[in-house]
């Protein structure tokens, strides 16, 4: 399975993970080249060496009508939204003074992406959706609804082009896997136009609910919103590296230096499908109906299993029986026995601990003549399974009249966008 591992221990930003994954690429000027073709309205990408700790990576920069984002510019009207990562938070208000009298809607965002910027769709979809996540984020943190979320034109511009560089070499580099390490944010406060704010900042901290972060001996923040929502948004998992062969290595540099390398790196590789540790309860049940033991399965599938099923067996006294298991990992055992004993009529579960391997399974979107159509791929250990999802199917049958067979045939004939 082609894997991309963000290895995230001095935070993250949408420079730094640009310049990581620039370097997986066999022709990274090439690459920047295109970039600038992207049309982004006075967005230019600029690609530089980069040392740090001795390490050697790059570094990119980003300048808007030939002016560069500074990390003391904030493209939200609060003044604490970051995109680029040096970790030098001395705000100043003439900088608020001097760029931040433009304002940009989610809705304005949308056109200058859609319309402006030529990018696959699917990456146009990745775009959109990251920079919900830093709207939705900032409308928790400001109690505004997202529709009254405005970003400030310079930081927009730049955080665009971040965003839209990220989703892009993500787009090419198609891996089937991203796991993200637990994200270093950083400790202490940083200074802004309207005052001294926790690190991490209230928008990255709401963005990385339920992800692994942790703080340390440095003070700053080190990673910012832009950074948080895309890792958010293209992380398939977080922990620690999994066993791979290691192919291809980047680092991409923030600016300033410290006692540790300032950098992000990346790992591209094959590692195998995945398996994880599961557990089969399993209860004999002789005394409930068919319709009782089908709600019970519904409540044990809403309470976190991962499978749920019958089977047939003559009990004691040849008495006709149901055999119930169920497979659940360990957070949600305790969960699933009580939701047995509360739905069935056993008096007793049994346990045994086994592992599960599993494909690895994405789920596509694409528009067809026959409509909106989700195919299912599953893939690993040697083998690649394409389905067309049966609701979908079932709808096209229904509503052309024609037989299951008919529509799943019509389904694969209809044409497909590229990469689906």
């Amino acid at each position: 399975m082609k894997t991309l591992y963000f290895d995230c221990g001095m935070g993250a930003a949408g420079d730094m993970l640009t310049a990581a994954l620039l370097e997986l690429l066999p022709d990274p000027d090439g690459f920047v080249d295109e970039l600038n073709a992207l049309q982004i309205p006075g967005v230019e990408f600029r690609k530089e060496t980069s040392v740090k700790c001795g390490i050697t990576g790059t570094h990119m920069t980003v300048t808007v009508h030939g002016e560069e984002e500074e990390s003391h510019d904030h493209h939200h009207e609060h003044d604490h939204e970051h995109h680029h990562h040096d970790h030098d938070h001395e705000h100043h208000d003439h900088d608020h003074d001097h760029h931040h009298h433009h304002h940009t809607s989610l809705h304005d965002i949308e056109h200058i992406v859609r319309d402006h910027m030529k990018l696959p769709a699917k990456v146009q979809d990745d775009v959109m959706a990251v920079y919900g996540l830093i709207a939705e984020a900032e409308s928790h943190a400001h109690g505004k609804p997202v529709t009254e979320i405005h970003f400030h034109e310079v930081g927009t511009m730049d955080a665009i082009a971040d965003v839209a560089a990220v989703s892009l070499l993500i787009h090419k580099i198609a891996p089937d896997n991203i796991v993200v390490s637990p994200i270093h944010v950083g400790s202490g406060q940083v200074h802004c136009a309207h005052g001294i704010l926790p690190v991490p900042a209230p928008a990255t901290a709401y963005i990385l609910k339920d992800a692994p972060i942790y703080g340390g001996a440095i003070r700053g923040e080190l990673c910012t919103p832009t950074g948080a929502a895309l890792l958010k948004h293209f992380a398939t998992s977080f922990g620690s590296m999994p066993i791979m062969r290691v192919q291809r290595i980047g680092y991409g540099m923030g600016k300033k230096d410290f006692e540790a390398a300032n950098c992000v790196r990346v790992m591209l590789g094959e590692m195998e499908s995945k398996s994880e540790d599961v557990f089969e309860l399993s209860c004999n049940v002789d005394d409930m109906t068919g319709e009782e033991m089908g709600f019970a399965m519904e409540r044990l599938f809403e309470a976190g299993a991962r499978d749920v099923y019958t089977v047939p067996i003559g009990m004691k006294k040849n008495r006709p029986g149901i055999l119930l298991r169920v497979l659940c990992t360990e957070d949600a055992k305790e969960r699933i026995v009580e939701t047995i004993f509360k739905h069935t009529t056993t008096i007793g579960i049994r346990e045994c601990a086994m592992k599960r391997y599993v494909l690895d399974r994405k789920m596509d979107v694409t528009e067809t003549s026959q409509g909106t159509i989700h195919r299912k791929t599953s893939k690993g250990y040697g083998v690649q399974r394409e389905k067309l999802e049966f609701e979908d199917l079932a709808r096209i049958a229904r509503e052309q009249g024609i037989s299951l067979w008919e529509a799943k045939s019509l389904s694969e004939d209809s044409h497909m966008p590229e990469g689906v």
